[in-house]
């Protein structure tokens, strides 16, 4: 069952379609607006690639489960950014083929594809998240969040979030501050990601419910505290982990 009042699905809830009691792809055609149509799982041939499909034919295999739900979901929502990204796939199975392991451009594309979130805030938050500090990016600086917006895109990580758990992480990716619709947003992502920079990883781990507003157990300040969850850098957990010489 999937709560659409939860923070994080704000920005698909007003399109999401419902899909009890009948196929996922017919539930998401209805919906209009979306560069695809999505098809049965059965229409992509055996040894075809399912990115080179897409590409090809405009059509997106789909599955009756909450995985590709949520996938067509963000094709509805985000509708150049996942073009972009099947384009930026389907060069790279161009110039390769289809190999045994994806080589680090497509794993950093699918990577991106199933667990991205983007990240509109001021600087100081995003130079606490790098650090991360934990403590400074959703303590210290917790007024600062009213100004930021954290928006989940990768459709993995939307079907984790349908069953909330504290170590769920996202990989953030910095957008512009001054981005004011989804619309935009979609826009600027997609003119800004290219196959060299997303190898580069150019990302930032988050566990996603320490958001300010997310979680009701975020309130207190000790949710920051798990270690297990909210990391410290490596430098940090070396220096607490080294026993002093004697």
């Amino acid at each position: 069952m999937i709560d659409w009042s939860a923070p994080w699905l704000a920005p698909y809830a007003k399109t999401a379609p419902t899909f009890e009691g009948s196929a996922v792809a017919e539930a998401l055609n209805v919906v209009s607006g979306s560069p695809v149509r999505f098809v049965a799982q059965s229409r992509l041939p055996d040894g075809q690639a399912y990115e080179q499909f897409i590409f090809e034919t405009q059509t997106v295999p789909t599955r009756d489960n909450l995985h590709d739900f949520f996938n067509g979901l963000c094709w509805l929502t985000f509708p150049h950014t996942k073009k972009k990204l099947n384009q930026l796939q389907a060069q790279q199975l161009a110039l390769d083929g289809v190999q045994q392991t994806r080589g680090p451009v497509r794993d950093a594309l699918t990577l991106f594809d199933e667990n991205a979130a983007f990240l509109l805030a001021p600087q100081p938050l995003w130079d606490a998240l790098l650090a991360k500090n934990w403590q400074r990016l959703f303590v210290e600086l917790r007024p600062m969040w009213r100004g930021a917006q954290l928006v989940l895109f990768g459709h993995a990580l939307l079907e984790k979030l349908v069953n909330p758990r504290k170590p769920i992480t996202a990989h953030v990716y910095r957008a512009q501050p001054a981005i004011s619709s989804i619309a935009d947003l979609d826009m600027w992502i997609a003119h800004d990601i290219t196959a060299q920079k997303l190898a580069c990883k150019p990302f930032a781990p988050l566990p996603v419910l320490g958001v300010p507003g997310w979680w009701l157990e975020n309130e207190n300040p000790c949710f920051y505290e798990d270690i297990l969850v909210f990391r410290p850098e490596k430098q940090k957990i070396n220096k607490m982990t080294t026993t002093p010489a004697l």
